[in-house]
């Protein structure tokens, strides 16, 4: 049975949902009429293909029924509206039921694997090993150990990275040094719940089962993919401290043991969020 919310329930949802999000969304949005970019803070929304104005939308979810004045939301992607009532176009779960599925199954495998930690965010060293200055990413943040210094962390550690997301910006000459060979069409064997990366895109899978996924839970999934990369970068070999991080120094033992205290904590943190989007799955595809 559907949940039915009336004008001042859902309005009140949306206006708390607006107000938390612009919080993230505003910086980003003068910064980018500055023509101003920011290492740590402009990556989500580069990076991912939800735009402000969509993570700012508010929607309900699936088997919510608006009443009161709807009218705004014959406009809403989606959706449909029949008078005072709008919801999520019944038809649309049967059109999107092959995207829904393979989501649900990817959420699925990585949850039920037990987490590998240790990584020690090695991506980000190996995305810039034995690469000149001028081809690093972000070029205007320095190299907190030097290249040499990089380069050497790069050689004297063990890289394991399962996402292929991140392995495939590895520089030419860091992938053979990848235990792994993570591809594309093979991530459904090699997600796994300990990534930071596969944390992060939690976000991505909420989003892109909008508009099925509440408007909350989404913003719930980047708040934490943001905090996740603020530990991915501050564990990078850029030096941030002019933009006010502190490093995670992963070349030491503190630096180790102090990243996987983090890693283990957004990992159950991202377990919750999966599961609730696998809730949401189930109802769509009509599972539960």
């Amino acid at each position: 049975m559907d949940l039915r919310l009336d004008e001042a329930e859902w309005r009140a949802r949306a206006a708390r949902h607006d107000q938390r999000v612009a919080a993230w969304t505003a910086p980003h949005l003068r910064r980018r009429s500055r023509s101003e970019r920011h290492p740590v803070e402009d990556f989500l929304w580069e990076y991912y293909s939800y735009s402000p104005k969509a993570l700012r939308a508010w929607h309900p979810g699936w088997g919510v029924v608006l009443t009161g004045d709807v009218a705004g939301f014959a406009a809403v992607r989606g959706f449909v509206v029949d008078g005072d009532h709008a919801r999520v176009d019944p038809a649309l779960a049967q059109r999107r039921a092959d995207q829904v599925r393979w989501i649900r199954d990817l959420l699925a495998a990585t949850q039920s694997r037990p987490a590998r930690l240790g990584c020690f965010g090695l991506h980000e060293w190996a995305m810039v090993y034995r690469l000149d200055a001028g081809d690093l990413r972000h070029d205007q943040v320095p190299l907190r150990l030097g290249a040499a210094g990089t380069d050497a962390v790069v050689e004297s550690h063990r890289i394991s990275c399962s996402h292929y997301d991140a392995y495939r910006f590895f520089t030419p000459d860091a992938a053979p040094r990848n235990t792994l060979r993570p591809t594309l069409d093979d991530r459904m064997r090699n997600e796994q719940p300990g990534c930071l990366h596969a944390q992060m895109d939690v976000y991505k899978w909420a989003h892109k089962l909008a508009p099925f996924t509440p408007a909350e839970l989404v913003a719930d999934c980047f708040g934490l993919a943001r905090e996740i990369r603020e530990l991915d970068m501050r564990a990078s070999p850029y030096d941030l401290s002019d933009w006010g991080y502190s490093p995670v120094a992963i070349e030491s033992a503190s630096g180790k043991a102090e990243y996987i205290e983090a890693q283990r904590d957004f990992g159950d943190r991202a377990r919750a969020l999966r599961q609730q989007l696998i809730a949401v799955c189930d109802r769509v595809l009509g599972l539960a």
